[in-house]
């Protein structure tokens, strides 16, 4: 108890609390429906593209935030339109975007020489996380929620069924184009958190976790988000005490409670 007391008297341990319980908030609700539409490889491929985003600003010495986001939303929508494109594939689209924009960070932090450290964009940085990022993942946080509140009957139906959506009269492309910048920012402000490898738990786990329970969309969507904040404070407070990385040990959090729940579900049935 004293250890965790003495934790959160360090100023940027609060910082990464708070940016980590609204970012796992924003990528449970933003991950359900791209789980649940099996595109969550989407987030994966975003996150690369933002590390060779983050990679190119550092070595310019431009600001990461202002340069990063409008490149991934770019992606975001460059993986949009080869997905439309019968020759190639969505997953094809994303592999090929991805390794792409990860060579091309590797290779200009190689040309910067040791003036640049990747290790922290790879695989995340509390130390770097200011007080800018909370009001920024505050924001996306408030979007997506009110996003939800008024559209949730349009984004369920999406989810489940996007021919019947658009029969419906529901503007898909439109809600596929605001996912995909959403997606795009959760990946970018998340990235010091958890580095450009690790992000793209936050949006698949916690759903994975919850579907293994619950069945409907609006019970997958709650429980989701509950057992991303949760999973996180818990990954946070282990990888202080036993001195770990923080992304590396929030993931392994997450996936223990995806494995236990399964076994749960399994004997219960």
């Amino acid at each position: 108890m004293n250890s965790i007391v003495e934790m959160f008297s360090y100023p940027f341990m609060v910082r990464a609390l708070i940016v980590g319980v609204l970012i796992s908030l924003s990528a449970a609700f933003i991950g359900t429906p791209l789980v649940l539409r099996k595109n969550s490889m989407l987030s994966d491929g975003l996150s690369h593209v933002a590390f060779g985003a983050f990679a190119i600003a550092l070595v310019l010495g431009l600001a990461p935030l202002v340069v990063a986001i409008p490149i991934v939303v770019l992606a975001s929508f460059f993986v949009l339109r080869l997905g439309d494109n019968a020759k190639i594939y969505g997953d094809s689209a994303i592999a090929l975007m991805s390794a792409s924009a990860l060579a091309i960070g590797v290779f200009v932090t190689s040309l910067a020489g040791a003036n640049v450290d990747i290790n922290g964009y790879l695989f995340g940085s509390i130390l770097s996380i200011n007080e800018s990022e909370i009001w920024l993942s505050t924001l996306l946080l408030a979007v997506i929620v009110i996003m939800y509140v008024i559209f949730h009957n349009k984004i369920f139906a999406l989810t489940f069924d996007e021919k019947f959506a658009r029969a419906i009269g529901i503007n898909t492309k439109m809600y596929n184009t605001i996912f995909a910048i959403l997606c795009s920012v959760l990946i970018v402000l998340g990235m010091r958190l958890m580095g450009a490898l690790l992000i793209s738990s936050l949006v698949i786990f916690p759903t994975l976790s919850a579907r293994t329970v619950f069945k409907n969309f609006k019970s997958v969507t709650v429980a989701g988000a509950a057992l991303a904040v949760l999973n996180f404070v818990v990954g946070l407070m282990a990888s202080y005490l036993l001195a770990t990385p923080t992304g590396a040990t929030v993931v392994i959090v997450n996936l223990m409670a995806l494995v236990i729940l399964k076994i749960l579900n399994r004997f219960i049935k």
